[in-house]
Formats: structure tokens, sequence, C-alpha cells
């Protein structure tokens, strides 16, 4: 009696069916058939006979300036949505208190994915985060924010993200 009382209050009881199943399997039907007819760019990548999504770097910056310079970054991550041949969406930076001392953490939403970033300028360190898919070139990323942030060493990973479907 329980579970009917709580059904019942959902706007639900064990007498009728429900129609989440049907509605579900419409949905799937419409996007396999859109799928299929249609064909919208998805935006793989096929190169060196490789598809995947896009480009996911993960950039280390050590030993770099400027970190708490939130114009600074904002400089260097609108450029760098430029030169990875980019769209910017938006851009939103937070800095920390004290302003100027404390680090930054903000984004770049791109049509193409993000931009991320993290400093801890008390340390030198930042921590980005750049996963393009089209035709956008991350990797261009990585000399802007070397220029702009002057760091002794820079260290990148490279994920191909999605290549394993």
């Amino acid at each position: 009696m329980i579970e009917t009382n709580a059904l019942f209050q959902l706007g639900m009881d064990l007498e009728t069916p429900g129609t989440a199943h049907e509605d579900t399997q419409a949905a799937a039907n419409n996007v396999i058939a859109f799928n299929r007819e249609d064909e919208p760019a998805d935006h793989f990548i096929i190169r060196d006979g490789v598809s995947y999504a896009g480009t996911h770097l993960i950039i280390d910056l050590v030993d770099a300036e400027g970190l708490a310079d939130i114009d600074l970054i904002d400089a260097a991550m609108r450029e760098c949505v430029t030169e990875a041949g980019a769209t910017l969406l938006h851009i939103h930076l937070h800095p920390f208190s004290p302003e100027g001392i404390s680090g930054v953490s903000g984004v770049a939403v791109l049509a193409e994915s993000h931009i991320s970033i993290h400093t801890w300028p008390e340390r030198g360190y930042a921590a980005l985060d750049v996963f393009m898919c089209g035709d956008s070139q991350p990797e261009k990323c990585v000399e802007v924010l070397r220029r702009h942030f002057r760091p002794g060493e820079v260290k990148v990973s490279t994920l191909l993200r999605g290549s394993d479907l």
C-alpha cells in the first residue's frame, strides 16, 4: 500500500501502463532516422587514418609569470581561440581574493568545446585544459601560452577523444 501511495503522489498508479518507454522509443526512432537521412556534421576528425572527436591537450605551465593577472589571462585565452581557428562563445574568469595576488580559474566556452585554466601564482603553476573538435588546431595554443606566461617548462599530454568509438 505504501508503494501505491507513493506512486499515486507522483501522478502514477500501478494499474495504468506508463508511456515513457513508448516516448523514448519514438524519440530514438526519430534520431536514428534523422541520422540516416540527413547525416548532420558531427565534426569528427580523420587524421592519419584515425577517426576521433577532437584533440584534448592537458597543459602544465611550470615557473610561469603573470598567473594572477586576469587581463593577461583573458588576452592569452582569446589569442589561443584565434590562433587555433576556434569560435569563442563565452569567457568567464574568476579571480580569487586578494585579486592580483591569488589565482584565477576560468573557462572559454567554444563552439568547438573549451579552454579552461586554473592558476597558482604563488607556485608559478597553471593547469590548462584545451579541447577542440572540427578543423581547429589546439596545438597552436601552446606557443601562445609560452609567449604570454614565459614558463620555465611546459608539459603537454595529448588525448584523441572518441578515438575508440
